[in-house]
């Protein structure tokens, strides 16, 4: 297939280092993502402009799902603007902040070949390692320098919510590419196995919990015969979960938490102090009380925090702090007060379309896209994941890059070939 030719090597080695980058930033400071993410976004809407300019198509990308959901989406956001209630500004922060998701598909378009995409991949596995092995170091009493000040524990740059997902998502990662060439298959089982113990055993992130527990369950469901899968797929997590809780003190208090903040919130419908998991169950109900308003278009992009307020009435500001930039920690919910009923579909159109798109790759990197899929479409069961800095920058990065491996990797039909 003939590919779209960049203006020269400096443009080649341009595109190349930001696709690097942006595999790399995920495991750095905000700042470092920030960069990227809008570099990347500039620099691929540029790239994919001049391509259309010239005549030049990628046929690889136009055989898959994802990049038309994704079209779709940014449409349905822009356009919500007719009638958000938002003020300006936060309805375009807001805009800005779902429209990241083009990423995925930006970062395959920025990609050309095959050994581009090993590339990428290996950037981003290098700088999961390095954060893996900083976390690890600081488990073992010893100070890394570059540790933020903000960060505490065990966090070597962000939160424990972001890290922990992060090391349950890419755990999956090394593990179904550790026969690929990209790295040791030594290494990729090593790094695998310490970022679900530093997950499970080292951080406090629930979310991270299911979602490690996901990355297990499906890891045992292919290593099962195929008529042992579901079976092997059901009982994977509660087995795991019921072991861990037993075993594990930490575990046992986290688990024992939530039972206790939901029956706290169920009784009294209150939301103490600290209290995360009732904080969750009150946002999770306002939002559904919002999109019993407007359930066909929605309240528009970034009037959520807005509608919820108003809902919950006069202890608003304390529950869900000052000005409009809260979220209910829950995607699905998000997108559906946003968009109506049809948000909360897109949103699942775009993981059955990579997932979709993920079963024409070749095996293991098939693999590691639907644990990547699966991952982030259990976190926004809790997080807005998709939506929040850092935490979203880095699903949409991981998904783009293996995306982009896939796609260069995939053998096309004949008349694709021809059309190319």
């Amino acid at each position: 297939m003939p590919e779209v030719r960049s203006n020269g090597r400096g443009v080649w080695n341009a595109r190349l280092i930001l696709v690097c980058l942006s595999g790399l930033s995920v495991s750095l400071p905000m700042a470092w993502v920030s960069l990227a993410k809008v570099l990347v976004l500039v620099v691929g809407l540029g790239y994919l402009c001049f391509a259309y300019v010239r005549g030049q198509r990628d046929a690889a990308l136009g055989t898959l799902w994802t990049p038309r959901v994704l079209a779709v989406i940014g449409v349905a956001f822009a356009s919500s603007l007719l009638w958000t209630g938002a003020d300006l500004p936060s309805a375009l922060n807001t805009l800005l902040k779902h429209i990241k998701v083009v990423e995925i598909a930006l970062l395959a378009v920025l990609v050309r070949s095959v050994a581009e995409a090993r590339l990428g991949v290996a950037a981003y596995a290098l700088g999961q390692g390095f954060l893996l092995l900083s976390s690890w170091l600081l488990f073992a009493g010893v100070p890394v320098p570059w540790q933020a000040g903000s960060a505490v524990g065990y966090e070597v740059f962000s939160t424990y919510l972001d890290q922990s997902l992060m090391f349950a998502t890419s755990a999956g990662v090394f593990w179904y590419l550790r026969g690929e060439g990209l790295w040791p298959k030594w290494a990729g089982i090593t790094l695998a196995v310490l970022a679900l113990v530093n997950t499970l055993l080292l951080l406090e992130g629930r979310s991270g919990y299911v979602v490690a527990l996901t990355t297990i369950a499906l890891a045992i469901m292919w290593a099962m015969p195929r008529r042992l899968r579901v079976p092997a797929l059901v009982i994977t997590p509660v087995v795991l979960l019921l072991g861990l809780t037993l075993g594990s003190a930490k575990v046992y208090e986290r688990v024992t938490k939530i039972y206790r903040e939901s029956q706290n919130f169920a009784a009294t419908q209150q939301v103490a102090a600290g209290d995360s998991s009732g904080w969750r169950l009150n946002a999770w109900l306002r939002s559904v009380q919002a999109l019993q308003e407007k359930p066909l278009q929605g309240h528009g992009v970034g009037n959520w925090a807005p509608v919820v307020k108003r809902i919950q009435g006069g202890n608003a500001d304390t529950i869900f702090g000052l000005g409009n930039h809260s979220n209910p920690h829950q995607e699905y919910l998000l997108w559906a007060v946003e968009l109506g009923m049809g948000g909360a579909l897109l949103l699942l159109a775009l993981f059955i379309g990579m997932a979709r798109d993920a079963l024409r790759f070749p095996l293991p990197i098939q693999q590691a896209l639907l644990g990547v899929v699966a991952a982030t479409a259990v976190a926004c069961l809790f997080n807005s994941a998709l939506y929040d800095d850092l935490m979203g920058d880095f699903f949409c990065v991981s998904l783009g890059l293996l995306m982009a491996l896939g796609m260069r990797s995939m053998v096309l039909p004949a008349a694709h070939k021809e059309a190319a």
